[in-house]
C-alpha cells in the first residue's frame, strides 16, 4: 500500500480492478467532457475504454494507482516517463475521480502518490496535459503549483480542442 488515511488508500492497480476502473473512466469522462468533446466521439472513447481494455492495460504493467475510499475504487492515476520524444521528465497521463468523490481532497492524494512514484524513476520535473476547456482540471493543477508552459490542439470529431501543458520543476 502506498498511502493510507483512515478509510482511504492508494495502491497499485491490478487486473481485478478493470471493471471498477472502466466505471470510473466512464463517469468521470462523461462529467468532465460533456459539452466539450462532441457527443458521438465521447461515447466512442468511453466505449473503447471498457473492462477489457483496462484488464489488458493492467496486465501489461501500466503504471496505474487506484484510490479506494471505504473499500470502493473512487479514482485512478496513470503516469510514467513523458511521452514527448527526448523529454527527461515524468508525466501524469490521466488522473480521474468518479464525480461523487470529487471535491473531497482525494485527487490531491492521487496526485501526490503519482509524484512520489515518479520521483523513484529519477525523472527531472513533471508535466500534465489538460484540455483548456476543462477548467476544473486546470484549476486543480494550478492549485498544486503547476504552471502553463505550452499548448497544442487536438482534433476530436468536429471539435478542435486546445490542450495546455502544466509543469513542475
Amino acid at each position: 500500500m502506498l498511502l493510507w488515511r483512515s478509510d482511504v488508500s492508494v495502491r497499485k492497480g491490478k487486473s481485478a480492478d478493470a471493471l471498477a476502473l472502466a466505471d470510473v473512466f466512464r463517469l468521470s469522462w462523461q462529467g468532465a467532457y460533456r459539452g466539450i468533446i462532441p457527443h458521438v466521439q465521447l461515447d466512442n472513447i468511453v466505449r473503447r475504454r471498457g473492462p477489457q481494455w483496462w484488464g489488458k492495460a493492467l496486465r501489461n504493467g501500466d503504471r496505474t494507482l487506484v484510490l479506494e475510499f471505504q473499500d470502493k475504487i473512487a479514482g485512478y492515476v496513470t503516469f510514467g516517463p513523458a511521452r514527448r520524444r527526448g523529454a527527461q521528465h515524468g508525466e501524469i497521463y490521466e488522473l480521474y475521480l468518479s464525480p461523487v468523490y470529487q471535491g473531497l481532497g482525494l485527487g490531491e492524494l492521487l496526485f501526490e502518490a503519482a509524484r512520489g512514484q515518479l520521483d523513484h524513476l529519477n525523472l527531472d520535473g513533471l508535466v500534465v496535459w489538460a484540455l483548456a476547456d476543462n477548467t476544473q482540471a486546470g484549476d486543480f493543477y494550478w492549485r498544486r503549483g503547476g504552471r502553463p508552459i505550452g499548448e497544442t490542439t487536438e482534433q476530436i470529431g468536429s471539435a478542435r480542442l486546445k490542450k495546455v501543458a502544466y509543469a513542475w520543476s
